[in-house]
């Protein structure tokens, strides 16, 4: 008897995975600037942040390196929180931009159990 073949995997819960080059050329695209990307925690609930800073001003504090790292820590975090899809779909059509002292934040709807395993 033959073993039976390997049924597919799906996508994972989130949708198809974010990577760091997909949130740069998303940012990018949409802003024409290499905004910060933050996860932050408040009151038990978990919001992506696109910030006013970017890459391309002289007073970031990271170089193309650093961020470059940072962007895949990040997509690595939003990948296994299973919430790639809404970041994916709220980067691409929210009709907001980032503003000097005001941040854009999305409010992460996390799937049952994850929320307990990130969030202390």
């Amino acid at each position: 008897m033959s073993a039976p073949a390997p049924t597919p995997a799906g996508p994972p819960p989130g949708g198809e995975p974010l990577s760091a080059e997909e949130l740069l050329s998303t940012l990018r695209r949409r802003w024409r600037a290499s905004y910060d990307l933050q996860l932050v925690q408040r009151r038990g609930r978990l919001y992506l942040q696109v910030m006013w800073g970017y890459l391309e001003q002289q007073s970031f504090p990271l170089d193309a390196e650093a961020y470059g790292a940072k962007l895949a820590d990040l997509a690595a975090n939003l990948n296994g929180l299973g919430v790639a899809a809404q970041v994916r779909d709220w980067l691409n059509s929210t009709t907001d931009r980032p503003r000097l002292g005001k941040a854009m934040s999305l409010p992460l709807a996390l799937p049952p159990g994850r929320a307990s395993e990130f969030l202390l």
